[in-house]
């Protein structure tokens, strides 16, 4: 699933490409999302202009002048896809084309898990999609003492925690494993015991990896692309996510006693970490 810096990597595209245009026309071909398309989807946002574009967690949101917004997800697997022209013949799963004055966007999405659905731009807050989730990794008051107060009753373990969306929105499984490996925390402590030093170079950390994954466009993967075609290139910076047995970049250990970057799953994820350098 595409994370925060795929997502804000896509909307930055989207923004360049089609801010400011006008809707021309909405073609639907499949609505069985996770969330089904609406019916009159096409009779709301027709005619309407991107006024502009914002991230709420890994949700694009597409704010018309109308006073709707839509409300956009690539679930597993989805794509969007910035052409001149709308294309003649459309791929397979290609379930929807927004022609707009700029060009067009396809949201192309094999397995569905994704969803475009749109609200009154003043209920976006209490949207059910938008209305539970917690703070996003760029907002101004997240820092360490944020984190910090957040931890005291969490007893489930820190990497756990950090993909509660509930609790921080967006950061997601690859740089959740990153952000501890720089901040040289163990991601199976327990959320609580992290001392406030520590908290506070887990900020730090997460905000500066995800800052690099954005400026490296994401990390590709699997299906992950941006709008233009092309791959991330984070993942060729990745220091510890999927390289169970090799040495991370800022270890001196004895890779043979060891064993490299350990594997472990926590709350169903894989998580990737180094038993010398993390406690």
């Amino acid at each position: 699933m595409p994370e925060l810096p795929e997502v804000e990597t896509i909307k930055n595209a989207l923004e360049k490409a089609v801010c400011g245009a006008t809707i021309q026309k909405t073609e639907v071909f499949c609505r069985r999302f996770r969330v089904p398309v609406p019916d009159d989807l096409p009779q709301k946002i027709n005619g309407a202009r991107i006024v502009f574009l914002n991230r709420i967690a890994k949700y694009i949101i597409i704010n018309l002048d109308n006073d709707l917004s839509l409300i956009w997800h690539l679930g597993m697997s989805g794509k969007i896809k910035i052409c001149e022209t709308r294309p003649e013949n459309p791929d397979k799963h290609d379930h929807i084309i927004l022609t707009t004055s700029r060009g067009c966007l396809v949201f192309n999405d094999a397995r569905r898990f994704g969803l475009l659905t749109c609200c009154q731009t003043t209920q976006l807050k209490s949207h059910p999609l938008l209305e539970k989730l917690g703070i996003d990794p760029f907002d101004k008051e997240f820092n360490g003492q944020w984190l910090y107060e957040k931890f005291q009753n969490k007893k489930a373990a820190v990497k756990i925690v950090l993909l509660d969306q509930q609790v921080v929105c967006g950061i997601g499984n690859i740089y959740a494993s990153e952000a501890l490996y720089k901040a040289k925390i163990l991601p199976m402590r327990p959320a609580k015991d992290l001392s406030l030093k520590e908290c506070r170079r887990l900020a730090e950390s997460v905000l500066e990896v995800l800052g690099k994954a954005i400026h490296a466009g994401g990390s590709t993967l699997k299906d992950y692309r941006r709008p233009d075609g092309s791959m991330g290139y984070f993942q060729n910076e990745h220091c510890v996510y999927n390289k169970t047995g090799k040495r991370c970049p800022d270890c001196v250990c004895d890779i043979k006693k060891t064993g490299g970057i350990q594997k472990s799953v926590l709350g169903g994820r894989s998580t990737f970490y180094c038993v010398t350098l993390q406690k």
